[in-house]
């Protein structure tokens, strides 16, 4: 899910209040590719909300009241003086709501399938039969709310992401160049968390800061986002949650369209210290070559020495060609400070 490009790096100055308890405090308000991000005046992050998430309270009146959903006691209030904002955010809140399934569309699936028969019953109720069924009805819409209430989780744990925002556009075309036009969003870097990168629903790639920091060159770090694109492709995420989480929160997600919170939880902590999933070489061979990647930066960035991934330095098909930069190096500079 992206923003419009309309309403690309807009922001805006609003009023917040955390809690029913908490003083309002003014806050920057920035319109990102799938969140409504609140700074403090020094451009630290407070809190980021996901777009399929935002509720208004007011509609049509102002100044605009908005609250994330099932919080009606964290509030944001828009005045006349951030109209565009309002705008962009009423523009994006019509797009989610139109590409929502209808409401009780997934219970209906669920009872259609239960009164088809003793057959039918039998085989959605089969663990495995039954989480294949609930990732064949799952919309994007909710794999994007899924993944971004992963990532609320796990930056519990690892803190926020890194955004200073001079180098946001610098991250936005490694994520360009990497995964494709349509995902400028997709690439997120941790101050902490799993030892390399991730993977989560809706298509997020999570990487650790040390890629970005302690690499002469961008090459390991697009490497490692390609490498992590790669396993997403080859075993559904969501379907790696549901499996961590067990059958009740295949069958919740069916019937309710939610998942359990503490199953978000255990998995968000899992994913922090889960060894990442090997690929085959031949699938890094094809996924490097189809990128323009080359494959010997990433291989010896998973080992200096080289002895353990020879067989993909020798595999690299790429070896001296020229291939399309990943970045320039201002560029590359500018990305190396995103954490500061």
């Amino acid at each position: 899910m992206t923003a419009l490009k309309d309403y690309e790096r807009l922001e805006a100055t609003g009023l917040w209040r955390a809690s029913a308890e908490a003083q309002r405090r003014e806050v920057v308000v920035s319109l990102g590719d799938a969140t409504l991000m609140l700074k403090d005046m020094s451009d630290q992050a407070l809190t980021h909300w996901s777009l399929a998430a935002v509720e208004r309270l007011n509609p049509g009146h102002m100044p605009a009241i908005y609250h994330p959903d099932g919080d009606p006691d964290e509030l944001l209030e828009l005045g006349p003086d951030a109209k565009d904002m309002v705008d962009a955010i009423e523009k994006l809140r019509r797009a989610i709501s139109r590409a929502r399934p209808r409401q009780g569309r997934l219970r209906w699936l669920l009872s259609a399938s239960i009164l088809g028969g003793a057959a039918a019953l039998a085989f959605f109720w089969l663990p495995g039969a039954l989480r294949d069924h609930t990732l064949r009805v799952v919309p994007e819409v909710k794999r994007d709310a899924i993944g971004l209430a992963l990532l609320d989780e796990i930056t519990t744990l690892s803190g926020p992401p890194c955004r200073a925002g001079a180098s946001a556009p610098a991250l936005r075309m490694l994520a360009r160049r990497v995964l494709g036009e349509s995902r400028a969003g997709d690439l997120i870097v941790l101050r902490g968390g799993p030892a390399r990168a991730a993977h989560l629903p809706g298509g997020f790639i999570l990487l650790n800061r040390d890629l970005i920091e302690l690499s002469p060159e961008p090459e390991a770090a697009a490497g490692f986002a390609l490498a992590e694109d790669l396993r997403a492709r080859a075993v559904d995420p969501l379907g790696r949650l549901l499996d961590h989480a067990g059958f009740w929160a295949s069958a919740r997600l069916l019937t309710t369209g939610q998942v359990p919170q503490d199953a978000l939880e255990a998995f968000a902590a899992h994913v922090m210290t889960a060894p990442q999933m090997p690929l085959p070489t031949q699938s890094l061979v094809d996924g490097f070559q189809s990128a323009q990647l080359h494959l010997r930066p990433y291989a010896f960035a998973l080992d200096v020495t080289g002895e353990s991934v020879l067989p993909l330095i020798e595999a690299d098909q790429l070896s001296g060609q020229s291939v399309p930069e990943v970045l320039r190096d201002n560029d590359w500079l500018r990305l190396q400070a995103i954490c500061e």
